[in-house]
Parts: structure tokens; sequence; C-alpha cells
């Protein structure tokens, strides 16, 4: 079972290339989750099987300096969608004879009973004067888990800083290096600048108004990319140069972005983890509040990489810094997944299973 965590769409789509390799290894894949998480993977697998999980609920709130605040609030609402899911997980594991787990993020799904596996590349979780807490807590939870697995490269250089590195731990993590479902193509450039949000509500819809009054009397092609998972795909046009699309496919993505010049977009790691699979030079607006997305940023911008601003700050007018940074680059991992997922391969006390006869 892969089980991705419904906040935005990066725990989703980072899961993809996850989920092609069990498919690849010979295992059936059981996709739980919940929102647009579960519908963009329903897209892009529609031959499997999938549950809906207890949603979290999560929304930012709308003045960034209150996000901790909200979350607060929020908890009761998160512990409770935790319990069901927990409760969930221990249905789907013996209704379907699941014979392991991956969690993206999502802090209920594991079952004592079948290895179960926690993918996160956040070790440390910034928040602030309370980051010691509640990096205390994550461990907490990873540590119920048999295995950690975080995105990104053990050494330098790599993505995500201190968020993904501890100097000492006593969790089993294995790292991967950084996750995509794409691949670079050497192709002509289509559009001049590329727009890409997601991530929760309301801020999401806030930056997409934002950009959309800053693209007033822009004279070059753009493609903007909301972000919005709908039943059917939705194209538009604005003044004949900007191609508005809700969504895209994981190709039309793909193809896309090495289409377009720059990109703009917010900082989460999976759009990182993307842009740097590509190769691209982009900008970033981190999610107002978000501890995680501001830090990415901030280090991407001090190793000249690539520049960010706030959002209330945003202007088109940034953009030109984007010339005398470096761009993301490509960072070289390969992933030996007949050994990764030996881990599931441990389950049947009185047989022999083998990669092709186990679910996921």
């Amino acid at each position: 079972m892969v089980a991705p965590l419904n906040w935005g769409l990066g725990h989703a789509t980072r899961c993809i290339p996850i989920i092609n390799a069990l498919l690849t290894q010979g295992f059936t894949p059981v996709i739980a989750s919940d929102g647009d998480a579960l519908n963009l993977l329903k897209k892009e697998f529609p031959g499997l099987e999938f549950h809906e999980l207890p949603s979290y609920k999560i929304k930012y709130a709308k003045n960034g300096k209150n996000f901790k605040i909200k979350l607060l609030w929020d908890s009761p609402k998160m512990l409770k969608a935790i319990q069901k899911e927990k409760k969930q997980t221990k249905k789907l594991v013996k209704e379907f004879n699941i014979d392991g787990i991956i969690s993206d993020n999502r802090l209920g799904v594991c079952y004592k009973k079948v290895p179960s596996v926690f993918i996160t590349h956040q070790l440390n979780v910034l928040t602030g004067n309370t980051t010691w807490m509640t990096t205390k807590l994550h461990q907490n939870i990873i540590k119920k888990f048999d295995e950690c697995w975080v995105p990104d490269t053990k050494k330098q250089p790599n993505l995500s800083g201190k968020l993904g590195h501890l100097k000492k731990s006593s969790l089993k993590i294995k790292y991967l290096g950084p996750l995509s479902r794409f691949s670079k193509t050497d192709t002509p450039k289509k559009y001049d600048l590329m727009v890409l949000l997601s991530g929760p509500e309301p801020q999401r819809s806030m930056l997409e108004e934002k950009i959309f009054d800053e693209l007033i009397g822009y004279p070059n092609d753009v493609l903007f990319v909301k972000g919005i998972i709908e039943e059917e795909q939705k194209i538009s046009s604005l003044r004949g140069n900007i191609v508005v699309y809700n969504f895209m496919s994981s190709k039309a993505l793909e193809r896309a972005i090495n289409e377009s010049k720059l990109i703009l977009c917010r900082s989460g790691y999976t759009t990182l983890m993307d842009l740097a699979k590509l190769e691209k030079k982009a900008f970033f607006i981190p999610t107002p509040g978000q501890f995680e997305q501001e830090y990415l940023a901030k280090r991407l911008n001090k190793k000249e990489i690539a520049p960010t601003c706030q959002q209330d700050d945003f202007t088109l007018e940034l953009l030109k810094k984007v010339k005398d940074y470096k761009g993301l680059t490509k960072f070289k991992s390969t992933v030996d997944y007949s050994s990764l997922f030996s881990i599931f391969s441990k389950v049947k006390e009185n047989s022999d299973p083998t990669s092709t006869t186990l679910s996921t």
C-alpha cells in the first residue's frame, strides 16, 4: 500500500516514481490517500486499486504569521483523522492481504504486522522557536516505522540541507537520492515563463491572484498551471499570450517544463527535486509562514542557485535577477529498487514469497 499525504501535490507526485518502480519489480500497488493527491494518482494509474483515507483537513492561515496558530487550532482534527486512518490501514491490510506499507508523511498509516516504511525529507521539522519540539515529535512517529526513506543524497551536495540530515540518529534511514517523475529533454523553448502553482488553500489562490495581477501587460509567452485537480482538464487563453491550465498530466507537465525558459513557483521540496532533474532556472516564492519552504528558498538563494522573495513583495521586475543565478543542476543518483523493496519480501512466515507475488 502506497499512501501519500494530501498536502499540496508534492507528496503524491514524488510517489509516482516509487509506484512505477513497484510495478516494474512485479509488485501490485494499492493506493490510499484523499483529495487532490488521490485524484492525481487516479489519473496517473487508472488500472490500480484506490482507497480514500480520512482527510487531515489542512488549510493555511490567510496571514502567514498565523501559520503555527492555525495548525495548533486544527490539530484536534488532524489527530482524529490519524486515529481513523490507523483503523482503516488495519482493515485494508487484512482485506487486501497487504504485504508492506509505504507512507509518505501519513502519520497513522503503519501496521505492526507488516513492514512499514515512512518517506520524508524532514528529519528536522522547522517551526521557528518550537523546532526542537516538532522535530522530536516527528522523529518519535518515524521510530514506529521499520525504515525511513529520505529522497535526497546522503552527502554534499544535497537539496534538503539540515531538513533531511542529522548529526546523530538511531533511526533506520536510507537515502534514495532526489525522486522525480520527469526526464530532461533538449527541446526548443516555447514559453518565456511558466507559472507552476500547488499547495493548500487559501494561499494557492492568493498567489494565483497576485501573479495574474502582475502579468497584466506582460508581452511574452506564458504557461500558467494552477495546480487544481478536477475531473476534466480545462485550457483557456488570456490576452493571447498566456495559456492557462487547471492541471496537467505528468507527461504533459514534463514536456511543458522542458519547453520553458524560467519557472516561477513555490519552493516545495518535490518541486525542487523535479526542477533539479530537469536542470531549470527558477524563481521561488515560499508559502507564507511555512518554515520549510522559507528555509529551502533562502538556502538556494544563498548558494546563488535561484532567487526568492516573499509573496507580498513579488513583482515581475524581480524575475530579472534570475540571469545572475546558476539554476538547479541534476543530482546523479541511482536507486537499487530490488534491494530497497527487499524489506517487503520478509513477511510470510510459512511461505517463500517473491517480489512477483507481493502486494504493496
